[in-house]
C-alpha cells in the first residue's frame, strides 16, 4: 500500500491539475484580473457559440468556457476554486447544477444590467482588395492591424503598482465635485461638475506605470486571418469582434473589414455571379473559325471553339463558368465577348487562308 503522506501528496497534485483547467479553458493566467476573465469570456463564448461555430466540438468547448466564467467571475467562487480545486467547488455548490451556458451568454451580452451600461469604443471600417481569383476559389489571407491594447503590466490602470493608485483628494472619489455659483446677490446655487484632478475617475496615480509612461494602452500589431469563401459578394463585411483599439474606459469596438475584387485593366470582370472576358481574335480566325483555349481563374481550362464567322463584338454565353454563387455549389455563366483586331498587312498565309475559304465558300460551302 501507498503510506497516506503520498496518497494526501497526489490529492493535492489533482486539485491542482483542476485548479489549472479552468484558467487554461479561458487562456488566462491564475493571476488574471475580473476584466481579463471578462474580456476572454466575450471573445470566447462569440468564437464558439454553436449558432456561429459549426465544429462538432463547437457546443462541448461552448459548456466549458461557461462554465470556467461563472466559476472565475464570482471571487467566492474563485477563491475556493483556487485552493480547493473542482472537489472543494462541488462540496460548496452542495450538488447543484451548472448554469445554463447560454443564460450566461445572453446574461453577459444583454440580460445583465452591468453589461448595458458598459460603454464600447469605436469599430473600424477598412476596404480589403483581394484578387478575384481568391473570390473565385477561395483563400486565407494574413494581415496585421496595428492597435492600442492595454497595458499587460499595470492591466489598463497606468499606476505602477495597485499601491500607487489612490483615492482621489478633490472629489473624495466620487468623481465629482460641487460648485458653489452666486447667482443674484444673495442667492447662490451649487452645480455638480466633473472632478478636475481625476477626470472624473475617483483615482489618481501615485506613480506611473513604467511600461506604458501612465498611458494605460500601448501600441500592439494584431495577426489575423481573413478566410474568403468561393464566390464571397463585392462588398461583403467580415466582422472581427472586440478587435478594435483596446482602452480601460470601454468594451473594445469590432474591425469590419469591406471585401472587393482588385480591378485589373483588361482582365477579369465581375458583376454578381457573371464573370466577363474579352478576348482578342484575328481576322483570319473571326471568318474561318478558330478553337483555343482560355485558362480560367483557378488555372482550369475552358475551351473557346467558333465555326464560321464572329463578329466584331460578338458575346458568346459559356453557361457554368461563371463565379460560384456563394455558400452554394451552384456556379453563374461566363460571357466571352470577341475583339476582331484587323492587321496593318495580310500576310501570305493567311491570304492563303482566306483565298481558299472564300474558293470553297463559291463552291457551295456552308457560311462562306
Amino acid at each position: 500500500m501507498l503510506p497516506v503522506s503520498l496518497f494526501a501528496l497526489l490529492f493535492l497534485i489533482f486539485d491542482l491539475a483542476f485548479a489549472a483547467d479552468l484558467y487554461k479553458t479561458l487562456d488566462i493566467h491564475k493571476s488574471a484580473s475580473e476584466k481579463d476573465i471578462r474580456h476572454a469570456y466575450k471573445k470566447l463564448s462569440r468564437k464558439y457559440h454553436p449558432d456561429k461555430n459549426k465544429d462538432p466540438d463547437a457546443e462541448a468547448k461552448f459548456v466549458d468556457i461557461a462554465h470556467a466564467y461563472e466559476v472565475l467571475s464570482d471571487p467566492t467562487k474563485r477563491d475556493i476554486y483556487d485552493r480547493h480545486g473542482e472537489e472543494g467547488l462541488k462540496a460548496h455548490e452542495n450538488g447543484q447544477h451548472h448554469a445554463n451556458p447560454f443564460d450566461v451568454f445572453q446574461s453577459f451580452f444583454g440580460g445583465g444590467h452591468q453589461q448595458q451600461q458598459a460603454r464600447r469604443g469605436p469599430s473600424s471600417l477598412t476596404e480589403f482588395e483581394v484578387e478575384l481569383a481568391d473570390m473565385y476559389k477561395g483563400s486565407s489571407i494574413d494581415f496585421m492591424i496595428k492597435k492600442h491594447i492595454l497595458c499587460d503590466h499595470c492591466r489598463g490602470s497606468g499606476a505602477a503598482s495597485d499601491g500607487d493608485i489612490r483615492t482621489c483628494s478633490g472629489c473624495g472619489g466620487s468623481g465629482v465635485k460641487m460648485v458653489k455659483q452666486q447667482i443674484f446677490p444673495g442667492m447662490f446655487a451649487q452645480t455638480q461638475t466633473t472632478c478636475n484632478e481625476c477626470g472624473g475617475r475617483g483615482k489618481t496615480i501615485g506613480k506611473k506605470c513604467p511600461n506604458c509612461g501612465g498611458g494605460k494602452v500601448v501600441d500592439h500589431t494584431g495577426h489575423y486571418t481573413l478566410e474568403i469563401l468561393p464566390g464571397m459578394p463585392e462588398g461583403h463585411e467580415i466582422v472581427f469582434e472586440g478587435e478594435s483599439d483596446e482602452s480601460p474606459d470601454w468594451e473594445p469596438g469590432d474591425v469590419v473589414l469591406r471585401v472587393r475584387s482588385r480591378k485589373h485593366k483588361g482582365g477579369w470582370r465581375r458583376k454578381e455571379s457573371s464573370l466577363y472576358w474579352r478576348e482578342t481574335i484575328g481576322v483570319d480566325e473571326a471568318l474561318l473559325g478558330f478553337d483555343r483555349n482560355l485558362t480560367h481563374l483557378d488555372g482550369h481550362v475552358v475551351r473557346l471553339q467558333r465555326k464560321g464567322v464572329t463578329q466584331p463584338g460578338f458575346v458568346q454565353t459559356i453557361e457554368g463558368e461563371g463565379m460560384p454563387h456563394f455558400e452554394k455549389p451552384t456556379f453563374g455563366d461566363l460571357y466571352v465577348e470577341y475583339n476582331v483586331v484587323l492587321p496593318i498587312e495580310i500576310s501570305p498565309q493567311t491570304r492563303r487562308k482566306l483565298a481558299e475559304a472564300f474558293h470553297a465558300g463559291g463552291s457551295g460551302h456552308d457560311e462562306l
